[in-house]
This record gives structure tokens, C-alpha cells and sequence, in this order.
């Protein structure tokens, strides 16, 4: 697997605030809420301003793996994204 087919998007993640950097002048920012397995996301400030993303994650080994609903539907229920043209996933390595 390559190291990154977008090697400018960085995921910062303080608390409960989060900052995603897409590319120079592409940023959003928002709250995440946690529930097991689950996870949500309001876009607070960005492209996503106001808007409630359902996401599940894992972490494991640095490594951050997000599935979202872009369609703000439900919980996707696998870390796959066949089941709808909606779902997006994300891979996201911690950096030290």
C-alpha cells in the first residue's frame, strides 16, 4: 500500500476538537463524539458547517480507520464501502 495517495491531508484530533487539512486553504473543523465503536461528527467550521456525520472507527497498531455516511443516514456497519455509493473510508497514520 502506497504511503498516502494524498500526502498533504492531515487529521488532528485534541480532545473532542478535531481539524482536517485537505490541501492549503481546505479546512474543516468540528466536535467528535465517541459511543463504543461509533462515532460522531458536527461540522463546526469548513465545507461540513453544520452538518451531523455518523462514522464508525477503529484504532489500532497508529493507525486510524474511519467509515463514513456521507448521507448522514446511520452507522455504517462494516469498514467497507460497496454496500453504498454514500460511504467513505478513511486510513489515517498517527505521526510522532
Amino acid at each position: 500500500m502506497a504511503d498516502s495517495l494524498y500526502p498533504q491531508q492531515r487529521l488532528v484530533i485534541d480532545d473532542t476538537l478535531y481539524t482536517y487539512t485537505a490541501a492549503p486553504g481546505s479546512v474543516d473543523k468540528g466536535v467528535i463524539k465517541l459511543n463504543g465503536r461509533n462515532m460522531d461528527i458536527y461540522g463546526k467550521e469548513g465545507p461540513n458547517k453544520g452538518r451531523h456525520i455518523p462514522v464508525i472507527y477503529k484504532y489500532e497498531n497508529g493507525q486510524l480507520t474511519i467509515c463514513y455516511d456521507l448521507a448522514d443516514l446511520k452507522y455504517p456497519t462494516e469498514f467497507e464501502t460497496k454496500s453504498s455509493p454514500l460511504y467513505f473510508l478513511s486510513i489515517f497514520k498517527r505521526s510522532n
